[in-house]
């Protein structure tokens, strides 16, 4: 009876994985994602043709079979450019999110759960933090440290603490009434440990949603510094810097803002729709086989 109880009884991840492979946003984005990721890693080790050379006699080349997605005006090859591109994306809105995340989030459980003059503390500190958005703080970056990718990371990284902090004091607040989190404080466990033990498990999801988007929302930014000179410098690829350079040659060779800007495109797209699947898939109001 014991064998035929445990082999009826589905496990949480073997639930997770039926609706996870039913969910057709969160596939369609796992795969984009997961192909954008596997192009950055293949970047490390191999790439077309090496962009650090400036063969001239291939220059404004258009797609063809020995460049696929063309040359630019150097010569370079632009799919290598953009298998290179997608590393440097990656890295940065990675470690950005990363920041507001490692920030953001023990700011907003202790103001949750401390209240009163250190709750108004940090949401005001949030406020100030909103009113400058990452590029207004990029430009104020480099006009102290100079342009690049490490300013960038820091200037995206720093608008993201006001995001995480306030979804994790949203989550928090709303989970320190629960009668499982009363009980805990009832059995004489400090706020510190309540938060560790109890709060921060049960909005993991919501992070983990809030991530994905602004993961997402750090692919944009970092195109959108590297477009107006303050993301990574020449000869490091960009995308952002990649469709600035194309610009004045849109007539001529089209294909030079084309294919960047269908790499920003879908992988922001992916990863929109991996944060959809995973909102549906983790909201306990959505879950029907919980």
């Amino acid at each position: 009876m014991s064998d035929m109880s445990v082999t009826s009884a589905p496990s949480g991840t073997a639930s997770f994985l039926r609706r996870a492979l039913r969910n057709r946003s969160f596939m369609v984005g796992l795969v984009i994602t997961l192909f954008v990721a596997a192009i950055a890693l293949l970047s490390f080790v191999w790439t077309p043709y090496d962009i650090t050379q400036l063969p001239v006699s291939e220059r404004m080349k258009p797609p063809s079979a020995t460049h696929w997605f063309g040359t630019d005006h150097f010569g370079r090859d632009i799919l290598s450019m953009i298998m290179i591109g997608a590393r440097n994306s990656i890295a940065v809105a990675l470690v950005a999110v990363g920041i507001g995340m490692g920030i953001g989030v023990p700011l907003g459980t202790i103001a949750a759960a401390r209240g009163g003059w250190l709750d108004e503390t940090v949401m005001r500190f949030n406020d100030i933090i909103f009113a400058f958005p990452a590029l207004l703080s990029a430009i104020m970056i480099t006009a102290i440290f100079g342009p690049g990718a490490v300013n960038a990371i820091v200037a995206i990284g720093i608008f993201n603490i006001p995001v995480f902090a306030r979804v994790a004091r949203a989550g928090a607040l709303a989970l320190w009434p629960r009668e499982f989190v009363m009980a805990a404080r009832v059995a004489g466990k400090g706020a510190a440990r309540i938060t560790v033990e109890h709060i921060l498990p049960n909005i993991v999801s919501l992070l983990l949603v809030q991530g994905t988007i602004q993961f997402a929302l750090g692919i944009l930014a970092e195109a959108g510094l590297s477009y107006v000179g303050l993301g990574a410098q020449p000869p490091m690829p960009s995308w952002g810097r990649m469709l600035f350079d194309a610009q004045t040659r849109m007539i001529v060779a089209p294909y030079l803002a084309l294919f960047p800007g269908l790499a920003i495109v879908i992988t922001v797209l992916g990863l929109n729709l991996l944060g959809d699947g995973l909102r549906d898939l983790l909201d306990p109001r959505l879950n029907r086989e919980r």
